[in-house]
C-alpha cells in the first residue's frame, strides 16, 4: 500500500492543506473486490431463497390467512392448517437442547482453554469438531434405539417428584405405580431436547472456546499479580471478557436446534396439537412436520410445506442476526473485529 502525504503548511496560492492521498494498489483493490463480492452474493442468495420460499408458499398464505399462525390441525385438504402446534414443539425442543448444551459447552470450552494440558488441547479441540461433523441422522439412530431406553428412568423420577409444575406433568400416568407403561415417556419433547443439543454442543463450545482464548493477557497476568487463584482469574477476567461471544454463541445454536430435522423426525411421535408437557410421549416440529409429509404432498399441500418452511426460515434468520448482533457489540467481538 502507498501512502503519500503532504505537507500540511499552507503554500502560497493554495486554499489549504493538502487531503491525505492513500494509493491500495491493485492487489488490495482487487481482495476488496472479492470479499465485496462474496458478501453480496451470500446476501442475493439468502434473498433468492426467502423470495422462492414466499412465491410457493403465497396460495396456501391466500386461503390461511393469519390463521396459520394459530392453528394448530395440519389439513391442507380441508383447508384447516396452520403451524401452532409444531412452532410450539420446534420452540420447545430447541430450549430443552439449550438447557442441557449450554452448560456442557461452557464446561468443555473452559477446560480446554483454561485447564487442558498443551499436549491434549488440540487432540480435544480435534474431537469437539469431530462431534459437529457427525451426520444427524446417526445422532438420531443412537437416540431411537439406544438413549431413549436409558432416559425413560430419568424422566419418570423427573414426573413422580417435579410433576406439580405443569411443564413436567404426564397425564395417563400413577406416579406410585411401580408397573405402570413407560410409553407415556417415550418420544417426547424432553428426549428429542437432549439428542439435539449433543448435536449443538459442538458448535457452542467452539465459539466459547475461540472467545475465551482471545482474553487479554496483561489482564490475565495482572489478576495473578493480585493474588487471584485460576478459578478467580476466569471469573473476573475471561467470563466478562467472553460474555458476548457465550451469548451469541449460544443463540447461534439456538439457531441450529430450531432447525434440525432428522435426528427429531426419528424419535419424536407426531401431534398436531399444543403439547406443553416436555416429558409426555407427542410432540412435533416444522422441520419434522415438512419431512414427513412432503412425500405424500398435493399440490395445495406442497404450498403450505412452503408456508411452513418459509416460517422457520424467519425464525432462523432472526435468531442468526441477533446473535451476530450481540457478539460484534461485544468487548470480544469488537476485539476480534480490530
Amino acid at each position: 500500500m502507498t501512502t503519500r502525504m503532504d505537507e500540511r503548511a499552507v503554500v502560497p496560492g493554495d486554499e489549504g492543506p493538502r487531503r491525505l492521498h492513500v494509493d491500495p494498489g491493485l492487489p488490495d483493490r482487487v481482495f476488496r473486490g472479492v470479499l465485496r463480492g462474496g458478501g453480496t452474493l451470500v446476501l442475493a442468495i439468502m434473498l433468492l431463497v426467502g423470495g422462492f420460499l414466499t412465491y410457493r408458499a403465497w396460495q396456501a398464505l391466500e386461503v390461511a390467512r393469519w390463521g396459520f399462525v394459530t392453528t394448530e390441525a395440519w389439513e391442507p385438504e380441508g383447508r384447516s392448517f396452520g403451524i401452532a402446534a409444531v412452532l410450539v414443539g420446534t420452540i420447545l425442543i430447541a430450549l430443552v437442547a439449550i438447557a442441557f448444551a449450554v452448560p456442557l459447552a461452557l464446561g468443555t470450552a473452559l477446560y480446554i482453554s483454561e485447564y487442558a494440558p498443551p499436549r491434549i488441547r488440540q487432540t480435544l479441540i480435534s474431537v469437539v469438531d469431530l462431534m459437529a461433523a457427525v451426520p444427524s441422522v446417526v445422532y438420531g439412530l443412537w437416540g431411537l434405539f439406544f438413549f431413549q431406553g436409558q432416559v425413560v428412568t430419568v424422566s419418570r423420577w423427573i414426573s413422580t417428584y417435579l410433576g406439580w409444575i405443569p411443564l413436567f406433568t404426564v397425564d395417563g400416568t400413577d406416579p406410585n405405580d411401580p408397573l405402570a407403561t413407560a410409553t407415556v415417556f417415550t418420544s417426547s419433547t424432553f428426549i428429542a431436547g437432549m439428542v439435539v443439543s449433543l448435536m449443538v454442543a459442538p458448535i457452542i463450545c467452539s465459539v466459547m472456546r475461540e472467545v475465551f482464548s482471545q482474553a487479554p493477557v496483561g489482564e490475565r497476568e495482572g489478576a495473578y499479580a493480585l493474588g487471584a487463584t485460576r478459578w478467580g482469574m476466569i471469573r473476573s477476567v475471561v467470563l466478562p471478557f467472553g460474555k458476548g461471544g457465550m451469548i451469541g454463541g449460544t443463540m447461534l445454536g439456538l439457531g441450529r436446534a430450531l432447525g434440525e430435522t432428522i435426528a427429531v423426525y426419528l424419535i419424536i411421535s407426531p401431534v398436531f396439537e399444543i403439547q406443553p408437557h416436555i416429558l409426555q410421549n407427542g410432540t412435533n416440529s416444522v422441520s419434522a412436520l415438512i419431512a414427513l409429509r412432503y412425500g405424500e404432498a398435493t399440490a395445495f399441500g406442497m404450498s403450505a410445506l412452503m408456508a411452513a418452511g418459509l416460517a422457520l426460515f424467519l425464525m432462523t434468520l432472526v435468531v442468526n442476526f441477533a446473535a451476530s448482533s450481540i457478539v460484534a457489540r461485544s468487548r470480544s467481538g469488537a476485539a476480534s473485529d480490530s
